[in-house]
């Protein structure tokens, strides 16, 4: 077996060694311990004899100043302590303040990692070599500074470890290493092995046409993907206009454009499964017309009825036959029942378990979103000194394009004044009839809003009422856009109100104002949402039993997302364009109205909400809304830049995307997802349309499915075992449940406890800082001891001298020189 290469430098052994053997092996780490740990104590013991010889300069004593002691305090801030030159010497050489001070400290640093990875691959132990060939431990100088290692040896260490690794290993190792290219570069080329340095001599030589033709492919092949890697990224949706918002407004304004991306990549994800197995599918099988067809008018943009009645737009227009064979003529001119025939693709089965798997993945992609977004936004033992990461962390040196540095630069800027707004952000102390006062006024706030809000709601049933007690015909469409326009009307009106009334809660916080619209205005649309409903499916179905109710219900919702659009696009247009005109021009006033986070984010919330409720009785609303949040994303921006300017009092909206999504998930789709559910399960379909036409309710199409499959045979005989314990008994829903509940409470716990755990490190440290300080006092004062002894000391040979001059001048009668004193001989003798 070959030996490495042995390398040993040779360094004088420091005097103090008792020992003059040879020096243990690295590998040996117990020994290697112990060497180590009694190098570092002969060097502390050192470092602790030369401390105590330093002496204190104060210019004040005279004495002192003849003294020529080098120890000397150093000049310090106002209120912080001054320590001597030895204490100071001390403090520079802590392990904390040397750490990345220079480049021989970063190669000393990967010369350990590399020692430890040539260990992991098997190289043989150097105790299995002789003593010469082995490297000595005082090959390190165990100053206290590490600036005082040449950085030359080190560099040599590293090139010799380095040329032990594999060659994958080292090139991972270089390029983990903070160096320049060039330092890479060359360290690369020392660490290359001979064989590998001259091939690489032969290769840039003379090539022959193959390896220059190789080369070529692969130069051009690396490029391509370089390219394509560059397109992906400008592919992504508004990249640069997402950068641009948040640098000029901040990270508030940026949440309401991020939240819009979020639910248009919810509805792509539920669209995607809808056309594939369902509209797709109906479109290539298309059933034959019942009736005549009515001419496209323009007005079903609005209303969503006529031609868009007998399209793929809408559930009454979908087959309850099988769709790859024609269905026999049944008898009195009667639709085809699911049973007839053989149907390998179930169009009921097909609708209901395609909208019930396009459910379920939303509803768990919707959870996993709130989850990773409560992850990173209340993050257990949140970073603390983000003001210093900011500061000197947040510079890309990638950006060389004017335009992208001065954004950048925009969007330090803009996360330095929320920082700094949000360390300053305190509660004002109040007495207690202030804060009696100011209770008075946010219940008085508060009654007026929901007062506002439960007028809102009767305004709508009534209204609905008076609906279902004049039928319109189907030459009036245009009278049913009337209860759209009084639901847009009052969402759009009560929100301005209740801007109003929050002038006179006067937050503190922007956050807690922000929180406080939202709810105000949550509350409003999910209560009216809920009037609608059971306008829709509690009364609507009891007087269209000869109509196709679900095609009503579905133009409903058609509708409302209609004038919701319309309406946003009035409040963009008079709500911001308009004001700033008259402000500026009428008013005479340069500031420009702020955007409205809280009233724009409930009503992309609503929106989705709508999408959800009738993705049952219009497969097709999930494609209207990417439409409609395509339009928003770029009316909003052109209105943000041209009519809006940044919050007078910027804030960080931290948490803002979090509680967006958690208002997504629970009120929104949750209450979609029971309004749903009850419509499968207990609410009867129509019996002249849609693909459960012929069955009490839509859940029993499952059931004729599984007794289809009880009769074909043994061989899927455990789907209807499956379908019986597991679907239809309540109780795995319910064990599932208690199970989910049960690691919810676990994961709780354990936040808990690792946050706890946080707060005690976090304690631990702050007392290892205060135990630091001190050591540092007490070393201090023994330093400071110690210069008053000397002076002392000085002060006393000082007057012993004097006397003795005095007694050789009384004495006079003998030229011989006086004895000193038993005080003069100690003197001497120290």
């Amino acid at each position: 077996m070959s030996q490495s290469p042995a390398f040993v430098l040779n360094v004088l052994e420091t005097p103090e060694d008792p020992e003059g053997s040879q020096e243990p092996s690295p590998y040996d780490e117990s020994e290697v311990h112990d060497s180590f740990h009694q190098l570092i104590q002969e060097q502390s013991r050192w470092v602790a004899q030369e401390g105590l010889e330093l002496q204190q300069r104060q210019p004040e004593t005279g004495a002192l100043g003849a003294s020529g002691s080098d120890h000397e305090n150093l000049p310090g801030p106002e209120g912080a302590p001054v320590y001597s030159m030895a204490t100071l010497r001390i403090l520079a050489s802590m392990p904390s303040r040397t750490i990345g001070r220079s480049r021989g400290a970063i190669i000393s640093q990967y010369y350990s990692r590399t020692m430890k990875l040539r260990r992991r691959a098997g190289r043989p132990q150097l105790r299995d070599m002789g003593r010469s060939a082995r490297p000595s431990l005082r090959l390190y100088d165990l100053e206290l500074d590490s600036a005082v290692l040449e950085e030359e040896e080190k560099r040599g260490l590293l090139v010799k470890e380095l040329q032990g690794l594999t060659a994958a290993q080292r090139d991972h190792m270089l390029r983990g290493m903070p160096l320049s290219l060039a330092e890479k570069r060359c360290l690369r080329e020392e660490s290359r092995p001979l064989r590998g340095k001259q091939r690489a001599q032969r290769r840039h030589g003379l090539l022959s046409c193959c390896d220059q033709l190789r080369d070529s492919c692969v130069l051009a092949s690396h490029n391509l993907g370089l390219a394509l890697l560059s397109g992906l990224q400008a592919l992504m949706p508004w990249r640069y206009a997402l950068k641009r918002i948040g640098g000029r407004f901040g990270s508030s304004v940026l949440s309401y454009f991020l939240f819009l991306k979020t639910l248009l990549a919810f509805n792509a994800l539920l669209l995607l499964p809808l056309l594939a197995f369902i509209v797709g599918v109906q479109a290539a099988f298309p059933p034959a017309p019942g009736g005549p067809v009515p001419a496209f008018t323009g007005l079903e943009l609005l209303t969503g009825g006529g031609h868009f009645t007998h399209s793929v737009m809408y559930y009454g227009y979908y087959s309850n036959a099988t769709l790859n064979q024609p269905c026999a003529s049944p008898p009195n001119g009667s639709q085809c029942p699911p049973e007839a025939g053989s149907l390998p693709y179930n169009m009921p089965l097909a609708y209901l378990f395609t909208l019930g798997a396009a459910l379920f993945i939303t509803c768990i992609t919707l959870v996993y979103s709130m989850s990773r977004s409560f992850g990173e936004s209340y993050r257990v033992g949140s970073a603390s000194g983000v003001h210093a990461i900011t500061v000197f962390c947040s510079w890309d040196y990638k950006v060389t394009q004017r335009w992208a540095t001065r954004l950048q630069h925009d969007n330090i800027r803009t996360q330095l004044k929320e920082l700094l707004a949000e360390g300053q952000l305190r509660q004002r102390p109040q007495s207690a009839c202030g804060r009696l006062r100011r209770a008075a006024v946010l219940g008085i706030v508060w009654l007026l809003c929901l007062g506002t809000t439960l007028g809102c709601t009767l305004a709508v049933y009534t209204f609905s009422e008076r609906m279902i007690e004049s039928p319109v015909s189907a030459e009036r469409e245009a009278v049913l856009l009337l209860l759209p326009l009084v639901v847009c009307l009052l969402n759009l009106g009560a929100p301005y109100l209740f801007r109003i009334l929050a002038t006179l809660e006067r937050h503190d916080s922007p956050v807690l104002e922000v929180y406080v619209a939202i709810c105000r205005n949550l509350i409003l649309k999910m209560v009216t949402l809920g009037i609608l409903c059971y306008h829709w499916l509690g009364r609507r179905v009891g007087t269209l039993k000869d109509q196709c109710w679900e095609n009503f219900v579905g133009q409903e919702l058609y509708r409302l997302m209609v004038m919701d659009f319309i309406f946003t696009l009035l409040d963009t247009l008079l709500g911001e364009l308009v004001w700033r005109l008259f402000s500026e021009k009428q008013l005479k006033r340069k500031g420009k109205p702020e955007f409205d986070i809280a009233g724009n984010v409930l009503e992309l919330i609503y929106g989705q909400t709508l999408t959800w409720l009738g993705v049952l009785f219009s497969p097709l609303l999930p494609a209207m809304q990417i439409v409609k949040l395509l339009l928003l994303f770029y009316i909003k921006k052109a209105s943000l830049m041209a009519n809006c300017q940044a919050p007078r009092r910027p804030w960080k909206a931290s948490h803002m995307s979090t509680v967006f999504v958690s208002l997504l998930c629970f009120p929104s789709f949750l209450g979609a997802a029971v309004f749903l559910c009850y419509a499968i399960w207990q609410v009867k379909p129509s019996s002249i349309c849609g693909p459960f036409r012929t069955l009490d309710t839509m859940y029993e199409a499952g059931k004729v499915w599984v007794r289809h499959l009880e009769k074909a045979g043994p061989r899927v005989s455990w789907l209807p075992w499956v379908h019986r314990y597991l679907v239809e008994d309540t109780f795995p829903i319910y064990l599932v449940s208690a199970l989910l509940l049960a690691v919810i409470y676990l994961n709780i716990q354990v936040v808990k406890g690792q946050r706890k755990v946080i707060c005690l490190l976090k304690e631990q440290i702050s007392n290892e800082g205060e135990d630091k300080i001190f050591l540092i006092n007490k070393l201090q004062r023994v330093y400071e001891k110690k210069e008053r002894s000397r002076c002392v000391g000085h002060l006393g040979q000082e007057e012993n001298f004097s006397l003795v001059r005095k007694e050789k001048r009384k004495a006079g009668r003998t030229e011989e020189a006086v004895t000193p004193p038993a005080l003069f001989t100690d003197w001497d003798a120290q």
